[in-house]
């Protein structure tokens, strides 16, 4: 992992203009639509993650560093209930991330009495990963209220599905389920580095998604290469 660490910062150093055209991070948000989640908690969702996208300083942690970061965000709930809100967008620009903002507001719930499929999910998103632009770092950022209670559980996704070198990260949403929060940790986050961020309730959605967005989009610069928190070289 040094050498491989040593061979990017190299890189970056001889090639500057390519370093930063090098996407650093791509970064997939998956949303809890499943029947747990009522129409108001689904709307304070929606309205969080949208303010919590154009709030200044994660305006500044996206556009910050090398390289721009794709975003990609998701609903799920049952076993083939996952839909796309926003596709692989290269952030670039304030502009585009209000553009995302909009789109998340607009939204329309896709399903509303499917159960908690969160081995799907991951399935599904370990998936949509290969579709993304190339990027440096690769992290699922995965937001519930409930435990698995519909088909494979997450440990069978995590051993058939894709994840070599994706970061999976996790906010818990209490009030529906007991032990949430140690259930996104024993169960759900994955890899170096990887946290669960919690919300008390979906109240408190809005300023979880921007605390853990802020941690997740936060970089280090390590002898020219940037590299997400929590991912150091070994």
């Amino acid at each position: 992992m040094r050498a491989a660490a040593l061979a990017l910062t190299l890189a970056c150093a001889a090639t500057p203009a390519a370093a930063q055209d090098q996407c650093r991070l791509a970064l997939q948000l998956g949303l809890d639509v499943s029947a747990s989640v009522d129409a108001e908690e689904y709307r304070r969702q929606l309205d969080g993650l949208a303010s919590a996208l154009i709030a200044p300083e994660i305006i500044t942690a996206f556009l910050e560093g090398p390289g721009p970061v794709a975003l990609s965000i998701f609903e799920w709930s049952g076993r083939f209930q996952q839909d796309v809100i926003v596709d692989w967008t290269l952030v670039t620009s304030e502009e585009t991330l209000t553009t995302i903002a909009e789109r998340v507001a607009r939204q329309v719930r896709s399903h509303e009495d499917f159960p908690t499929a969160l081995g799907y999910a991951l399935g599904f998103a370990a998936d949509r990963f290969a579709s993304a632009p190339p990027c440096l770092f690769q992290t699922l950022d995965i937001s519930g209220d409930g435990q698995n209670n519909d088909g494979f559980p997450p440990i069978a996704a995590y051993e058939h599905f894709p994840f070599d070198g994706v970061t999976v990260n996790g906010l818990a949403i209490g009030g529906a389920s007991r032990g949430i929060e140690e259930y996104y940790l024993e169960e759900i986050i994955r890899g170096p580095g990887a946290f669960v961020e919690f919300a008390a309730s979906h109240e408190d959605f809005a300023e979880t998604m921007r605390r853990k967005l802020e941690r997740e989009l936060r970089v280090m610069i390590l002898g020219g290469l940037a590299l997400p928190t929590g991912q150091l070289p070994q």
